[in-house]
């Protein structure tokens, strides 16, 4: 009863429309308190405990620190010389707008690590070209919303850094290097039916009259942005220095590119960047703080095990077990953003994996491409959300465009489950 109430009181905290971390802290403070009935305010002193145990964790240190690389470097114009050195490569013509966005949004993914950041800095820029080129403004936000989706995947994931907290068998570096074969997978997925649509239905027959940058010229101008995933990626495969100390390496690379090189940002603009940084760096962690209590409470009551017994003596099998953990993340991640997902479900799931003997690295990617499935999938999408804020469309309009989409992603999903070794391959091979 006490467990039933747990999940009760959370599902209807978050209809009445109570933020997710205040949910959870709420409900499972109440669990906690009802569990020990007698020494009520003594079992509550979990609680504080909980939150802080829940952020003094030292990756947890990068987050912070991303979110701002991501600001500063939405900020500096980057995304904009992205998307003119990819124009100058991939020329134009009928459907190279969409595989361009596609393009950039896989590189920023390597700086911002955040979805809808990406969803924002490359659909300001490419809607208004494709729109312009003759693309339909639903089109456009479907291939923006579902582009930016692949930043999960691409390190540095915020996703991939909480999923590691919380699993002490899957090291950050590991899981960057797990996310980054099957990220380009489903950048290649999501290109070939962008492509085909554009061309099939005759979109952006404007797109030629456009002038087309100068290779070399664009080339100088991006390249500081494309050093700066090298700089963190290459600067942690060669021991310089950890995730975190990356992170602040970063900040300072970008404040670096944008102060000094493209100089796009004043010292009077720092103020906002932080301010902007500190906000949305507050509201993760405390929904990780507690999420800690939530954690707590499922464990302490017993919650965990009678669902563990209860799905892996259904008689589905594992296959069947991923399979109901597809429909069932896909569907939540049509609602939260994958943090959360991770914070709520992670616990819950993680002694099915240990069951069944999954990789844990694997199984990490695995959950975050479902995660990334139900961040573009109608009706209620994150990404999608703010591609279609800015192309002035409803997410109605999308459906016709983003089914296809979606399902070139969920063949990629049904790939990496038959084949675990295109997701471990690459940890492997740098000896994660």
């Amino acid at each position: 009863m006490i467990g039933a109430s747990l999940f009760i009181v959370f599902i209807l905290m978050m209809l009445a429309g109570v933020p997710i971390g205040v949910s959870m802290g709420l409900s499972a403070a109440l669990a906690i308190g009802l569990a020990n009935p007698d020494t009520q305010w003594f079992g509550l002193l979990a609680v504080p405990q909980n939150f802080y145990a829940g952020l003094g964790k030292y990756p947890l240190l990068a987050i912070p620190m991303f979110v701002l690389v991501g600001i500063i470097f939405n900020r500096s114009g980057v995304a904009l010389r992205l998307v003119r050195f990819a124009v100058s490569i991939f020329g134009q013509g009928p459907g190279m707008l969409p595989l361009v966005a596609i393009a950039v949004a896989l590189l920023l993914g390597g700086i911002s690590g955040s979805g809808p950041a990406t969803a924002a800095a490359v659909g300001s820029v490419m809607i208004v070209a494709m729109t312009r080129a003759g693309y339909p403004p639903a089109f456009s936000a479907s291939v923006i919303g579902a582009a930016s989706a692949i930043d999960i995947l691409i390190p540095p994931s915020i996703a991939l850094i909480i999923y590691s907290v919380l699993v002490p068998g899957a090291s950050v570096p590991a899981m960057f290097a797990a996310g980054m074969v099957p990220g380009i997978l489903v950048g290649l997925a999501l290109i070939i039916p962008s492509v085909l649509l554009a061309r099939k239905h005759r979109m952006g027959l404007q797109e030629a009259a456009l002038s087309k940058p100068l290779f070399w010229p664009s080339l100088r101008e991006a390249s500081w942005g494309l050093a700066a995933p090298v700089l963190i990626l290459g600067g942690m495969r060669l021991g310089w220095f950890t995730p975190t100390e990356a992170a602040v390496v970063a900040v300072f690379y970008g404040l670096f590119v944008g102060m000094v090189i493209h100089r796009t940002i004043a010292v009077r603009d720092l103020f906002g960047i932080l301010r902007d940084a500190g906000e949305l760096s507050a509201v993760i962690l405390i929904v990780v703080a507690l999420a800690g209590i939530f954690a707590y409470s499922l464990s302490t009551l017993g919650i965990i095990d009678p669902i563990t017994e209860a799905i892996v003596n259904s008689g589905l099998g594992q296959y069947g077990v991923l399979f109901l953990l597809i429909l069932l993340l896909v569907f939540v991640g049509m609602f939260l953003d994958g943090i959360s997902i991770f914070l709520i479900f992670v616990p819950i799931l993680m002694p099915i994996a240990l069951f069944y003997q999954w990789d844990l690295v694997w199984f990490g990617v695995l959950l975050t491409l479902m995660v990334a499935v139900g961040q573009f999938t109608p009706p209620l999408a994150v990404n999608l959300m703010v591609s279609c804020r800015i192309a002035q469309v409803s997410m109605e309009q999308t459906v016709r465009w983003v089914s296809w989409l979606l399902f070139s992603v969920l063949c990629v999903l049904l790939l990496v489950i038959v084949f675990p070794q295109l997701v471990l391959w690459l940890p492997q091979t740098l000896g994660y």
